[in-house]
């Protein structure tokens, strides 16, 4: 009798609610930022993310239900540098009153010109190099607001970091191997350039930095003639963006598709690019390939 109920004792033990593992309410705003921050912490942590599969985090329109998730959440996820324009105003709106995250702090920012003014440049994250920063804003604002499973999330966090500073070697070999002069890439907006610095890329696009930006004639007859005299041969269409413009450049040029790209957005599970490591992976391997040939 004695040893049942010293049974039945440990056994409610480990279902009482006080020691069950938590699970953090978190919102991360665009989909490259969501699979961060679930890859960091697992179990510990429930993911909405605003943007989702191949959705454009630079004309996002917030949903009402968007301001329900955050009003839900205990931490919020943002990229920073001027990319959530819009997330302000939600944030205001929901009433949502925890902390906000900025995964991009501590990160090497690089400016560039954006109808003549000299602005930020948002995409911090296409240099796994910067990636590997996020992960660790990301784990240490997961075990602030769980430190009872801080050493299950440190362990998770410390893997994954590890994990995108061995990626962002392999990728500066893999383009080391190349000559520099057949590392320049068209791609349809500007979102490649810490890639570009990390790796010694050079990108040509119509578009600037955001996908909202239009581009004049002169730009793109001044594009047109650079690919010719560069002799660039292939081009990249993204998969949150509009591929007309570049399609367009890329007939005048005689340029073929290396195929697609996603620098912003993942895909939905089971795609080729579903997660933050699968879509840096399929970037390089797409860019390098083109290049080879």
């Amino acid at each position: 009798m004695k040893k049942q109920m010293l049974a039945f004792a440990i056994s409610s033990l480990f279902l009482a609610p006080g020691v069950q593992a938590k699970t953090v309410e978190a919102v991360a705003s665009f989909s490259v930022l969501g699979d961060i921050v679930q890859q960091v912490g697992g179990e510990h942590v429930h993911v909405t993310t605003l943007v989702g599969p191949n959705g454009d985090p630079h004309s996002f329109e917030p949903r009402p239900q968007d301001s329900v998730s955050l009003s839900k959440a205990q931490v919020v996820f943002v990229s920073g540098l001027g990319l959530e324009g819009w997330l302000d105003r939600l944030i205001k709106a929901s009433g949502y009153a925890h902390p906000v995250i900025i995964v991009s702090e501590g990160v090497e920012t690089r400016s560039m010109e954006e109808e003549g003014q000299k602005i930020t440049d948002p995409h911090a994250w296409n240099s796994a190099k910067n990636g590997a920063i996020y992960a660790r804003n990301v784990m240490q604002a997961l075990i602030k607001a769980d430190p009872e499973d801080a050493e299950a999330i440190r362990q998770r966090g410390e893997n994954y970091i590890q994990q995108l500073e061995k990626l962002d070697q392999w990728a500066r070999d893999r383009f080391n191997a190349l000559p520099q002069e057949k590392r320049t890439v068209l791609t349809s907006h500007d979102a490649f350039g810490y890639f570009g610095d990390r790796y010694h890329v050079k990108f040509l696009a119509p578009v600037g930095f955001s996908t909202e930006a239009e581009a004049s004639a002169s730009d793109v007859a001044q594009l047109i003639q650079q690919l010719k005299q560069q002799h660039i041969h292939r081009y990249f269409i993204e998969n949150q963006t509009d591929p007309r413009l570049v399609q367009q450049i890329a007939s005048e040029t005689g340029a073929k598709s290396g195929g697609e790209l996603y620098p912003e957005a993942l895909t939905e599970k089971g795609g080729e690019a579903d997660s933050y490591v699968a879509a840096f992976t399929h970037n390089v391997k797409a860019m390098t390939q083109a290049m080879q040939e």
